[in-house]
């Protein structure tokens, strides 16, 4: 069930105009849709699709799923630094959407898996995805391919043994070498579109980083995930004044000419669920951030 509370800025739009123009949505049709069949409250209420908003209502919906049938394998050339009957590990460039959402039903990287076995999970639109990076985020996922690697693989990252360290530039430098953000993350109370501490939603997340290099005007961190909250690194850099290097929501877009957030997938270890082998896989700099990195430099 996903709650959001309405931006004032939203007072006097129509409820099926504003609930299209979310991200879980996607289009009117849905939207009128889950209207119709009594699945949005509006402050614990079902309202019509025409009921004006006044600005601070909460809302509750559940999105809705893309159905299995969709999910059709698509040839795509995807990097795989490891793989074995039980599971692998891809390099997932950016750009690329994970799982089917509204205004991606195909050409995501689940598209592109299902020619590798992959399987596992409780929901039809995204087999064998244990975790996820944003579209704009590159580097490494495991991907299950049975239910019952999932339910392993699940297991390590709520026991927090699943080792995941990005690389993020970062405008300005940290007050320390290293340090922590413990700060719970949600939809933002004002902007449905942006998660932030200012939040009615509020999960538990922690994030940790360390200082690789100090630039002149950057630095680079490398950053260690406890928790994977939707965006949780480019809010908590934000929330400390170290806005991700060209990310056009929390950070500094353009920046070093970047068309994307600075922000690498870079090392993934855990003990193999299975076998209980250490998997330690990793992932060098793209092009893209590579020039960046040349620039702050520079």
């Amino acid at each position: 069930m996903t709650q959001l509370r309405v931006p004032e800025a939203a007072a006097g739009e129509r409820l099926d105009r504003f609930l299209a123009g979310l991200p879980e949505i996607g289009s009117r049709a849905v939207a009128e849709r889950l209207l119709s069949g009594g699945a949005v409250l509006v402050d614990g209420r079902a309202r019509a699709k025409s009921h004006k908003l006044g600005g601070g209502e909460q809302l509750e919906f559940e999105p809705p799923a893309a159905p299995a049938s969709t999910l059709t394998p698509e040839a795509m050339d995807l990097a795989v630094p490891y793989e074995d009957e039980h599971l692998l590990v891809v390099d997932k460039p950016a750009g690329l959407v994970v799982h089917p959402a509204p205004g991606h039903a195909a050409g995501t990287l689940v598209h592109g898996l299902l020619a590798h076995d992959v399987e596992g999970g409780e929901e039809a639109d995204r087999p064998g995805i244990v975790h996820r990076l944003d579209r704009d985020t590159s580097g490494l996922l495991v991907v299950a391919r049975s239910p019952e690697a999932h339910r392993r693989l699940q297991a390590l990252v709520h026991s927090r043994a699943l080792t995941r360290e990005y690389l993020a530039l970062v405008v300005g430098r940290p007050r320390s070498r290293r340090g922590t953000v413990d700060a719970p993350i949600g939809r933002d109370r004002r902007d449905p579109m942006r998660h932030s501490l200012d939040t009615d939603t509020p999960r538990e997340a922690i994030t940790h980083f360390e200082v690789q290099d100090l630039l002149r005007r950057h630095s680079l961190l490398l950053v260690t995930l406890e928790t994977g909250r939707t965006h949780q690194i480019r809010v908590h850099l934000a929330a400390i004044d170290l806005p991700v290097a060209g990310d056009t929501v929390y950070g500094r877009p353009g920046e070093l000419g970047l068309q994307r957030q600075f922000l690498h997938a870079a090392h993934l270890a855990f003990v193999h669920p299975f076998t209980g082998e250490p998997v330690d896989v990793r992932s060098p700099l793209p092009a893209d951030l590579e020039a960046a990195l040349a620039a702050a430099r520079s």
